[in-house]
C-alpha cells in the first residue's frame, strides 16, 4: 500500500480517469483492460512512467514509483494467470492464504498437528453437547 494519502480533490480527479475503477484515500483500483494494455505496451518497449502519463495519470499525484510497482505486480499476475487473471477475483473462499516462506521443522510440524488435534477434539465435544441439548429440547416439546 502506498504511503501517499489522497485528498478529496485528488480522489475526484483520479476517479475521472477512464482507466480507474475506484479510488480510496490510500489506493487506486485500475480497470483490468488498462492493466492488460499496460503490460502489452510495456512488453513492446514503453516505460512504465510513459504508459501511465499517456493514459492520463499525473505522476506527481500518484507517485513516481507507482507505475513501475504496478507493472511489476501486473506482469507477475499476467505470467501466472494470463489475461483472465485480471478479470476474475482470486481472493476469498478458495484462497489458501499466503504460503509460509520457510519449511517447518519436525518439532514445529508436531506442535501444529497437536494444536489441530486439540481444536478438532474441542469442536467434536461442542457438537456432542449441542446435539444433546437439541435432543433435550425436542423431548420437552413432546
Amino acid at each position: 500500500m502506498s504511503k501517499i494519502i489522497f485528498n478529496e480533490i485528488q480522489m475526484k480527479l483520479l476517479e475521472q480517469n477512464p482507466n480507474v475503477q475506484h479510488v480510496s484515500d490510500r489506493s487506486i483500483a485500475y480497470k483490468p483492460e488498462f492493466k492488460v494494455e499496460a503490460i502489452k505496451e510495456n512488453s513492446n518497449g514503453k516505460g512504465p512512467a510513459q504508459i501511465f502519463i499517456e493514459h492520463g495519470f499525473d505522476l506527481e499525484m500518484i507517485g513516481s514509483d507507482k507505475p513501475s510497482e504496478c507493472l511489476k505486480r501486473w506482469r507477475k499476475t499476467f505470467e501466472q494467470f494470463g489475461e483472465d487473471g485480471f478479470f476474475s477475483e482470486r481472493r476469498g473462499k478458495a484462497s489458501t492464504g499466503r504460503p509460509s516462506s520457510k519449511p517447518l521443522s519436525v518439532e514445529d510440524n508436531l506442535k501444529k498437528a497437536e494444536a489441530r488435534i486439540k481444536f478438532l477434539e474441542a469442536e467434536l465435544e461442542f457438537l456432542k453437547k449441542l446435539d444433546e441439548l437439541e435432543r433435550q429440547a425436542k423431548k420437552k416439546k413432546k
